[in-house]
């Protein structure tokens, strides 16, 4: 990836941090294209594997910039404030293990924050083709009632991150929309890059459509009227079959 020089003399750059569980598959794809493509921009790639990981993912040969941290307590977003705490840039990206992002992605980030704006997320499409996933896809580049998921890779600059004292941990279920809940509040000034990540769409395979759809839609709701975490997490377990931990 070729980045203008003009991007250089701004003071920034990127650590990626990837909260993951047993997804040594996924990782082996991911990591190398993040490096590959990544440039001088990206410091560093910061996987944080849960305390129960036992995939052995942390043996994998992929150079300097790749850095591997074990959680000690359960939760992601225990792994990624543990991720950002040990990053060494400027800016922050919290990207899923299984989320392929696109070749601009760390250009996209930088130019973005450096253009002015202090987060930001991606708009996506799946790896499976389905008219019925395009249409989820097509709002991912809207800012609406989905926006501030984890598939959308949320961004931002790290001092804004540590002022806003990080995910909250005991937020089981839902880290990413809580801490984009506060985004708001304080005014951070984000976008959603029209530049499309490749997200899995293995919950739409061991589920229904129209069950992670309806699913999807109640816990949202139930989130913003303040339901609890804890038995947001337990709803969620039930209404959805999973071949993977989140």
């Amino acid at each position: 990836m070729k980045t203008s020089k003009k991007f250089y003399h701004t003071g920034y750059n990127l650590s990626v941090v990837i909260p993951a569980h047993n997804e040594k598959d996924n990782l082996k794809v991911l990591l190398p294209k993040l490096v590959t493509e990544g440039g001088e921009l990206l410091t560093e790639i910061i996987v944080v594997l849960s305390s129960l990981n036992c995939d052995g993912s942390e043996e994998l040969e992929l150079g300097p910039k790749v850095k591997w941290i074990r959680a000690k307590e359960k939760g992601r977003a225990v792994q990624m404030n543990m991720g950002a705490h040990h990053s060494r840039s400027s800016i922050l990206a919290f990207l899923h293990a299984d989320v392929l992002p696109p070749q601009d992605f760390v250009k996209n980030i930088v130019e973005t924050i450096a253009s002015g704006f202090d987060a930001g997320f991606f708009s996506y499409q799946f790896d499976k083709k389905s008219i019925f996933l395009s249409i989820n896809a097509y709002f991912t580049a809207k800012d609406g009632l989905f926006t501030g998921g984890g598939d959308q890779c949320l961004f931002i600059e790290k001092d804004r991150f540590q002022k806003l004292n990080g995910f909250d941990e005991s937020q089981v279920l839902m880290e990413d929309f809580e801490f984009f809940k506060r985004m708001k509040k304080y005014n951070l000034k984000y976008t959603i890059i029209k530049d499309d990540m490749l997200v899995s769409a293995r919950k739409y395979e061991k589920n229904s459509y129209l069950r992670v759809n309806l699913s999807n839609l109640l816990l949202v709701i139930l989130f913003k009227s303040g339901y609890p975490a804890e038995k947001l997490k337990k709803l969620h377990n039930r209404l959805l079959h999973l071949s993977y931990s989140e």
